[in-house]
Order: C-alpha cells, then structure tokens, then sequence
C-alpha cells in the first residue's frame, strides 16, 4: 500500500489522533448466555474508536482519543479503562446535560442479540473547539471513524479537522465504520461518507460498507463496492476492501 510508508514514518515520535466513539460494552456471563437469562456480565471499553486507540497502545504505540463524554460514572468508566489500557485520553471532552455515553449489550455465541443505546450520543457532541484544540505538530496520522460524522456537531468538527491536518500533510485514515442507526438515512450517509473518502489517503471497510459508498447497498454481488474502491485507487487513494 502506497500509504502505509507514509504513516509508518509520520508515526516516528508522534502519536496517532483516532476520532470517534468510546461506550461501555456488557458481556452475559457465561459465554453463550442470552442478555434475557442473564445475571452476570463482564463490562469493558466499547466504541471502534476506542478500539483502534487502545489496540495501538497496546501494539507499543502512542495514541490519542479525541472523542465527548457523558459526565457521569459511565463516562468516568470510559476515561479509566482508556487510561488502563496505555491511552492518551487528552482530548477525551465531557459534556454535561442529557447526553449520554454509548451502551452496548453483546452475546458471545453464533448469531448473538446486540443491543445498543446511543440515543443523544454524547460522543457526537465534538466540536469545532475541540478539533482545533488538537496539537496537530505532535500527531503523526488522524484516523477518523465514520460513525463521528453521522450527526451535528461532530459532523463539522470533523471535517474542519481534517481540512487542518491535510494542510499540515498528515496522512488521513477513513474507516467506514458504518452504523445504520447513527443516520438519518442511507443516502445522506453515502453522501456524506464517499465526500470523506475522496479526502483522505487510506479508506477502509468491508465489502458492505464500500457497497454503500458506491449506492449500491442491496446488491449481492458488491461490484460496485469494489468499483468504487478502484476509483479511489485510480484517484490515487489507497483503499483496504
């Protein structure tokens, strides 16, 4: 990949910036046990934002989460397991009022019920303060999450981040990180999304999730994914489908 030698080099004694959601995830105890026969659950840090952060900590990187939480003990949670697991919680904001973290309920069995409350997200509540707080000389690459660009104000926030560090020559990271719920609709997702990916120097996803940038969700043979994929490799973009 063309841009991977790029990152590799930004990355030296700068951290990586990833943006997006951090939640609490609840596992049913034992494994293979429904959410309604629960009684037991394992809780850790949720959000792929959060997991891209915590797993390049833990691969011996450095890695910032700039994301909103909610001001409460769950948003407290969040803030402690990143900093348990080697994050940079700098640019972890807390809002206050109504907004809320996000939850996730998860089976761990073949087929699992997932269920996951993310009315009034607080961590789309991101700012343009916060995006320009952000020290772009110490950061070496900014991986954004689709996810952060579903809904106002992150939405905006976002892009003028990224508007800052495409000036500065920073590689930029899309994951698609499709979640239907988080839209207002698929269209204004393809729309919003596909702009985004012909920003950046790397985009990534699953075949569904190129599907939806190319406006071709309901078909089963993903050619226009994979289109759409190529064109950004034509356009000289990287794209990991």
């Amino acid at each position: 990949m063309r841009v991977a030698a790029r990152i590799t080099a930004a990355l030296r004694g700068r951290a990586a910036l990833v943006v997006g959601r951090a939640g609490m995830d609840l596992y049913p105890l034992p494994d293979g046990t429904s959410i309604e026969e629960a009684e037991n659950y394992a809780v850790d840090l949720g959000g792929s934002a959060a997991g891209i952060s915590v797993a390049l900590a833990k691969l011996g990187g450095r890695a910032a989460l700039l994301t909103a939480l909610s001001d409460d003990n769950v948003g407290g949670f969040v803030l402690s397991r990143l900093r348990r697991y080697g994050g940079d919680t700098t640019y972890c904001n807390v809002v206050a009022g109504l907004r809320r973290t996000s939850l996730a309920l998860a089976e761990t069995k073949p087929a699992p019920a997932v269920v996951i409350y993310r009315n009034e997200a607080a961590d789309l509540a991101i700012t343009e303060a916060d995006a320009d707080r952000v020290d772009l000389s110490v950061v070496g690459v900014v991986i954004v999450t689709g996810t952060a660009l579903s809904r106002q104000p992150s939405r905006v926030a976002v892009g003028r981040l990224l508007k800052r560090a495409k000036a500065t020559e920073r590689p930029l990271v899309l994951d698609i990180d499709y979640r239907a719920e988080a839209w207002d609709g698929e269209g204004e997702a393809r729309e919003t999304l596909a702009a985004a990916a012909r920003t950046v120097d790397l985009v990534v996803g699953n075949a569904e999730e190129f599907d939806i940038l190319a406006g071709n969700s309901h078909s089963d043979n993903h050619n226009n994914g994979r289109a759409f994929a190529e064109g950004l490799a034509r356009a000289g973009i990287d794209a990991l489908y």
